[in-house]
């Protein structure tokens, strides 16, 4: 039964819009935090949802906007304060538009991921963003939150992939920015402003997407490297052999493979047990062979004592059974069950140092490091398992101070402690810790600016207090 103030809300919401405050809308990936919520309103057009904007304020009910739920820093879940609405995107799914002679797609924010991706492989073009979750995960939780996956090297995150959006704002007013321009220098870019803000400054309802042609040639291999320092050198090499046709470039610790062996044994290891390995996709134009020229890389990286072994894949099977590898990695840490995650980046000069001494400060608390990732865009996740024997909950009195000295060593490097998950209400304090105070000021301003009832996402990126 719904509170007074509830009802009054909901009288106001447009007929039908309205869906019971069922669990799925309460939960988040890792299980950690159980949201609250007096309503959940999933409408199914841009003039409902700003409909429903102009209710909450009126009413001064927080709005916590839902897209796929992936994300992973408790940014579409609330669990403390007055219980909010929570807006879901799940029936703006439609692709509004698709032009592949000008490579851009228009889509509503609700649309999953994998569904962007088919869309444009139905037209002969690329939608490059790709995720482990692409096939929950909506478009406008990935403009939200900034996403990066396997080939931000090459093609840039989810911001270098969105040309216009439309957006309710706090007010409830609408956002018309669908533009699919490449250059429109017209004042101050709110598109920038609200992709990354995780919900705080308005709601993305639709967004223009950048396509791009595939690459002709595809390639793929898996490669045993002596350590991350040697990853690193192999990387110039590859970019340098490859002139920009290096797609992704990830680093795999030997400890999600020894995850993988124990928890999914039926995923086959190209190189089984190797302490550190890297898998490099090459896309390249017509005439170009990428055997060829991942046989050559292989060849001088062995020569130059930065490759030990290697599997190129012969078919697209088997590269699709080593990104099956690659993906499933995070499903291994889940059952494994971690202590704490950690999703950062560094710049590319200091991550084998960091690794280097990050396990060295780590060596006697007890803990597995899994360390892997989007080794070419220096985005590491670096998460630490209980050690064999023992279960996550006997770390909880030290999970904090264990993630606090894994970002500290981050941030002295020149790091950055959220890399493409973003800020939530998970890692509030830490921007509040290590944020420019300058930055942070402006960021406080921005957020009173355009939502001065602090009705946006309340609690996520900025303490409500701010």
């Amino acid at each position: 039964m719904l509170n007074p103030a509830d009802e009054t809300l909901a009288a106001r919401l447009p007929d039908g819009v309205l869906r019971p405050v069922a669990p799925a809308y309460l939960e988040e990936p890792r299980g950690r935090y159980f949201g609250r919520a007096g309503l959940v309103a999933a409408p199914r057009n841009t003039d409902e949802v700003a409909a429903v904007v102009r209710a909450c304020a009126a009413a001064r009910v927080g709005i916590v906007p839902r897209g796929g739920g992936t994300g992973l820093v408790s940014g579409q879940v609330m669990p403390e304060g007055p219980a909010p609405l929570i807006l879901s995107l799940e029936r703006m799914t439609a692709l509004r538009g698709i032009w592949p002679e000008e490579n851009v797609l228009v889509a509503e924010a609700g649309m999953t991921l994998q569904a962007v991706r088919d869309a444009a492989a139905g037209a002969g073009r690329l939608f490059p963003l790709s995720l482990a979750s692409q096939g929950t995960a909506a478009i406008g939780g990935c403009l939200a939150t900034n996403a990066g996956g396997v080939t931000a090297l090459r093609y840039g995150t989810a911001r270098a992939l969105c040309l216009g959006v439309e957006a309710v704002l706090p007010d409830g007013s609408i956002v018309h920015d669908l533009k699919r321009l490449r250059k429109d220098n017209t004042g101050y870019d709110i598109r920038d402003l609200l992709i990354g803000a995780e919900g705080t400054l308005g709601i993305v309802t639709a967004a223009s997407l950048k396509l791009v042609v595939p690459p002709p040639n595809q390639g793929l291999a898996m490669l045993q490297v002596p350590g991350p320092e040697a990853a690193l050198t192999l990387l110039s090499l590859a970019e340098g052999r490859m002139a920009g046709g290096v797609t992704a470039f990830e680093l795999i610790g030997g400890q999600g493979l020894a995850f993988l062996s124990e928890v999914l044994p039926e995923i086959r290891q190209p190189l089984p047990g190797v302490p550190w390995s890297v898998l490099v996709e090459v896309g390249l134009p017509a005439g170009l062979a990428p055997d060829e020229a991942l046989e050559g890389l292989l060849i001088e990286a062995m020569e130059r004592g930065l490759v030990l072994d290697g599997v190129i894949a012969q078919s697209g099977q088997q590269a699709a059974d080593f990104w099956h590898l690659r993906e499933h990695i995070p499903e291994a840490n889940r059952r494994i069950g971690a202590i704490a995650s950690h999703d950062i980046s560094l710049p590319l000069s200091e991550i084998a140092g960091f690794i280097r001494d990050a396990g060295a400060a780590l060596a006697g608390e007890g803990v597995r490091i899994n360390c892997f990732g989007h080794l070419g865009d220096g985005n590491l996740h670096y998460n630490l398992f209980p050690a064999p024997g023992r279960q996550r909950g006997e770390y909880d009195d030290r999970r904090k101070a264990l993630s606090a000295l894994v970002h500290e060593m981050v941030v002295a490097r020149g790091g950055s402690f959220s890399a493409e998950h973003g800020v939530g209400r998970l890692k509030v304090g830490e921007l509040e810790r290590w944020g420019d105070p300058a930055r942070l000021a402006a960021m406080r301003a921005i957020k009173q600016a355009l939502d001065p009832l602090g009705i946006m996402n309340p609690g996520a990126v900025l303490s409500a207090a701010a």
